[in-house]
């Protein structure tokens, strides 16, 4: 089934209508790469063949924020993204990053450049990236990774920043820069194939290996006025409610990856297991009951507080300048919880599964969960959580930083 999001003829649909449409998609593209995603993880590489899968499905124009006869709300984009992790997690991160990204105009730029940025996206099926860092004390001492000096009426941008997913690929990537005039902090987007603009991709992965992350080098690339979305903000008091909602809905979309590569190990060795596979033969075997009523309540409870929290972001979402700060704070809670859960269920689970099988492929679940779970540590999460719980939400939002 291939999506066309932008005709007439789909417009008119119901929401519930394109709902389910754009889910039988994703389980259509899963199923496609479920087919061949052992050797492509061998492979590994950029996903040129996996983008021009999704772009083929209607994905990555199916995938924008919602609009009128356009887009894909939230609740429904993350079960997609979940679904082709199920498949693919590296696949499932290209998605998920794709999908973040795109509301980069909502939350840096007007009204009005974020509604022409994301009707031209989903027409020419663009596949973003990028990395806007959170303010923090990565800023400093050693300085800024990128750098934009005023050029007429743009910039000239230089620098390097890394990238997870799409580095090779994308169409868009999104950064952050400071201005080295003004000291503003501004996000920008930079189309592929501008003259100055080249990618180190990252070699010898442990997992993820067919997500495609690099590092983008950025050598004196003109940035026009229309590639500048806006002021990143200096700290995360001083960040608009809205705005500050970037960093935990981008970490959240990866906790649906994380999750969709969990439910994978376990769907795969369990169906190892009843075709007699195993290392243990099914049945009445209480011991290997006993794992199984585990490792699938982990995978249950996991789901049950991420639904949580993408209900709750979905929400924030939804209510845009009207979100107040301590809605905002609440929502990085509930995501900080979300990823500190499903860290420890993927790891968990992508674990044991490599004690109940022996299987070709079977390891890279386990590999991608350590690559998608590295990142922030539990321990900063949970004092981010403690903090909220403790000392309320007019301090919170910097701990979650």
């Amino acid at each position: 089934m291939t999506l066309t999001p932008t005709t007439p003829a789909t417009a008119g649909r119901t929401a519930d209508e394109q709902r389910r449409t754009v889910l039988r998609t994703a389980r259509d593209v899963a199923d496609d790469l479920a087919a061949d995603v052992i050797s492509r993880d061998r492979a590994g590489g950029q996903p040129a063949d996996e983008t021009a899968r999704l772009r083929e499905a209607g994905l990555l124009a199916a995938l924008t924020p919602p609009g009128p006869g356009r887009g894909t709300d939230w609740r429904t984009a993350c079960t997609v993204v979940r679904e082709v992790a199920t498949a693919d997690s590296s696949v499932g991160d290209v998605l998920a990053r794709h999908y973040a990204h795109t509301w980069s105009g909502r939350f840096y730029a007007s009204r009005q450049h974020a509604a022409a940025l994301e009707e031209e996206s989903a027409r020419e099926q663009w596949l973003w990236t990028g990395a806007v860092r959170t303010p923090g004390p990565h800023d400093e001492p050693q300085g800024p990774d990128l750098t934009l000096r005023p050029r007429g009426t743009g910039y000239v941008l230089n620098g390097r920043r890394p990238v997870d997913t799409a580095a090779g690929v994308a169409d868009q990537v999104v950064v952050d820069a400071l201005c080295a005039v003004t000291g503003d902090v501004l996000v920008v987007r930079i189309p592929s194939g501008v003259p100055g603009l080249a990618v180190e991709p990252a070699r010898d992965r442990l997992g993820q290996r067919v997500a495609g992350a690099g590092e983008v080098v950025l050598d004196r690339v003109a940035v026009g006025p229309g590639q500048v979305l806006g002021r990143r903000p200096h700290d995360e008091e001083s960040a608009p409610p809205f705005t500050a909602l970037a960093e935990p809905a981008l970490r959240l979309a990866l906790c649906h990856v994380a999750l969709g590569n969990a439910g994978g190990a376990l769907a795969e060795v369990r169906d190892l297991s009843r075709g007699g596979l195993g290392r243990r033969l099914p049945g009445a075997d209480p011991d290997l009951l006993l794992t199984y009523g585990e490792l699938a309540s982990a995978v249950q409870t996991a789901t049950a507080v991420v639904d949580r929290a993408t209900e709750v972001t979905a929400q924030a979402l939804e209510a845009g300048a009207l979100l107040d700060a301590d809605e905002a704070a609440g929502v990085a809670a509930l995501v900080a919880t979300a990823e500190t859960v499903t860290s420890r269920a993927a790891l968990h689970i992508t674990t044991r599964v490599l004690e109940l099988a022996d299987a070709p492929g079977l390891d890279r679940f386990w590999r991608n969960a350590r690559v998608l779970t590295a990142h922030r540590p539990t321990a900063h999460r949970l004092r981010a959580i403690g903090e909220h719980y403790l000392n309320g939400p007019h301090r919170a939002l910097a701990a979650f930083g």
